[in-house]
């Protein structure tokens, strides 16, 4: 697990978009696992800048996204086809065909599982973008779910819901379910950039770096098996390192 220590949220964004720069760059066909949140908006806006001073070019990368709301149409604000539309996608020369988000409106949600994971697979994941969650989810895979998990079905749990009501009108809107990549989908790609900024997630970081222990309690913990990820965290998120 390599540590990349910078001081603050916009170096994180600005470093984590050159390391992304120099994938792109030197891929033929780039596949990009990308995450949502507040986290990675910086990266993002990064990424927009570079692509237009002609730096970089998504016409060859294949995207695939981490998660989606179960219940949220695209079009609706909260849903994260919007928001990467939004926050990306709309902005760059990245073929709509290369996209992919799981559909949470599918009539048959065990069924878009199946068949999301099953392209993830065939396609290989170059670098996964992940964040973290304050109680160590990544994805939505939230404590206790296996590690031997594949993209599925989950249930919010509360802690998680209350983060993200800063995005809704109310506690009430937020889904309760969503469809998230697995542990062990994740786990297959090939590199992994996990992004912590804030005091607020410093206990949570400090629990992933200072104890050995991995654990389905913390799922983020399962990190410390793969062979090649980044951390990206700034001052506030490390200051309970040891």
């Amino acid at each position: 697990m390599k540590i990349i220590h910078v001081s603050g949220y916009e170096e994180m964004s600005g470093k984590s978009a050159d390391l992304m720069a120099e994938l792109i760059q030197n891929s033929n066909n780039p596949v990009i696992g990308f995450a949502t949140g507040s986290t990675p908006i910086g990266l993002y806006k990064c990424l927009i800048k570079k692509y237009r001073q002609k730096e970089i070019s998504f016409r060859n990368v294949t995207a695939f996204n981490l998660d989606e709301y179960v219940g949220l149409a695209k079009e609706n604000k909260n849903s994260y086809h919007y928001y990467m539309n939004e926050k990306l996608f709309k902005h760059l020369d990245i073929s709509r065909r290369n996209i992919n988000i799981p559909n949470g409106m599918a009539e048959d949600l065990e069924q878009e599982c199946l068949s999301y994971d099953r392209l993830v697979s065939e396609k290989a994941i170059d670098i996964q973008i992940l964040g973290m969650g304050l109680n160590g989810h990544i994805g939505f895979n939230e404590p206790g779910t296996s590690f031997k998990s594949r993209t599925h079905i989950v249930d919010l749990d509360q802690s998680t819901r209350q983060a993200n009501s800063r995005f809704f009108r109310s506690l009430d809107e937020v889904p309760t379910k969503a469809l998230t990549m697995g542990i062990e989908t994740i786990m297959e790609s090939k590199r992994i950039l996990l992004l912590v900024s804030g005091n607020e997630k410093s206990e949570a970081l400090a629990r992933l770096l200072n104890s050995t222990r991995v654990s389905q309690e913390f799922p983020a913990s399962i990190l410390r098996k793969h062979k090649d990820v980044t951390v990206m965290a700034d001052d506030a998120a490390l200051n309970k390192i040891h």
